[in-house]
């Protein structure tokens, strides 16, 4: 599928659209979900192998938001390929018996592969998947892996990286969310991270820097990806930032999670429209 970088963008608005207007209901985890909404929009909706209709088919593209908290984009993007219609996101979200809740639990949604929210757990069992693929003989799927940047600080997120190097898994894709704040403030005054991307590079990883807002260099590194038949991992550190898109959530620690009126939805709503017109001259 080969869609273009104005479809996709229109495709990430209207997924901005979505989390605020669920944020207008509930509290979600808000500015990780804009951060990473350009992202997952790509992953989802270009590149990843994934029939909704299929769930069991052995060739299809894993996925685990290890960064479990950003459940409302991911759960947004997969109603956006079928899985499910966004209005049950909405209607369901955070209620009992719902199948969307502030982290995805694959108990009551069977679109989740595994249930994520204890932050550097998902690396480790995405590794676990990828080496399961090889061992079956699966040379044409890859295991696709969120994190966000303050898990980078977890012990097990450096096992898992070492582990993939080691069993030669170029069937995987782990993806940084690097928006550079946590809950509680900055990833420097907390767990101050260094170089990530050379850390990386040190453990071995194919590492890929770039623009995680940028919706063309994001498909474009999707694009240039080696064949998952190859022996090397591949890490995107995407530079984004928190609550992309509404100005008064971006760069504010205070929006990791939240809930917005109905007049902040409306009118952020309003200047995302207007920016991407704007932008293509509609």
């Amino acid at each position: 599928m080969n869609l273009s970088i104005k479809k996709l963008e229109k495709a990430a608005l209207e997924i901005r659209k979505n989390l605020l207007e669920l944020c207008s209901v509930q509290t979600i985890h808000i500015g990780g979900d804009l951060s990473i909404t350009d992202i997952m929009t790509v992953l989802w909706q270009y590149q990843m192998r994934y029939d909704p209709i299929r769930l069991k088919d052995e060739k299809r593209d894993r996925f685990v938001l290890s960064k479990g908290h950003a459940s409302a984009v991911t759960s947004f993007n997969q109603a956006a390929i079928g899985c499910f219609s966004k209005d049950d996101v909405i209607k369901e979200y955070a209620t009992d018996g719902g199948r969307f809740s502030m982290h995805s639990c694959n108990l009551v949604n069977p679109y989740v592969e595994v249930s994520t929210g204890s932050l550097g757990h998902g690396f480790p069992i995405a590794c676990g998947m990828a080496t399961a693929l090889r061992l079956k003989g699966n040379y044409e799927s890859r295991v696709y892996v969120v994190m966000g940047d303050g898990e980078q600080s977890e012990g097990s997120v450096w096992e898992a990286a070492m582990n993939a190097v080691h069993y030669k898994l170029g069937n995987l894709v782990a993806i940084v969310d690097f928006n550079g704040l946590e809950a509680d403030g900055t990833i420097d005054e907390i767990t101050a991270l260094g170089d990530i991307a050379e850390k990386y590079r040190a453990f071995g990883w194919n590492v890929c820097d770039f623009d995680g807002n940028s919706i063309e260099q994001i498909k474009k590194q999707f694009d240039l990806l080696p064949s998952p038949d190859t022996n090397i991992p591949t890490v995107f550190i995407c530079h984004t930032t928190k609550g992309k898109g509404v100005k008064f959530m971006e760069n504010q620690a205070c929006w990791h999670a939240g809930k917005i009126t109905k007049e902040q939805y409306e009118e952020s709503c309003k200047i995302l429209e207007n920016s991407f017109n704007e932008k293509w001259g509609l």
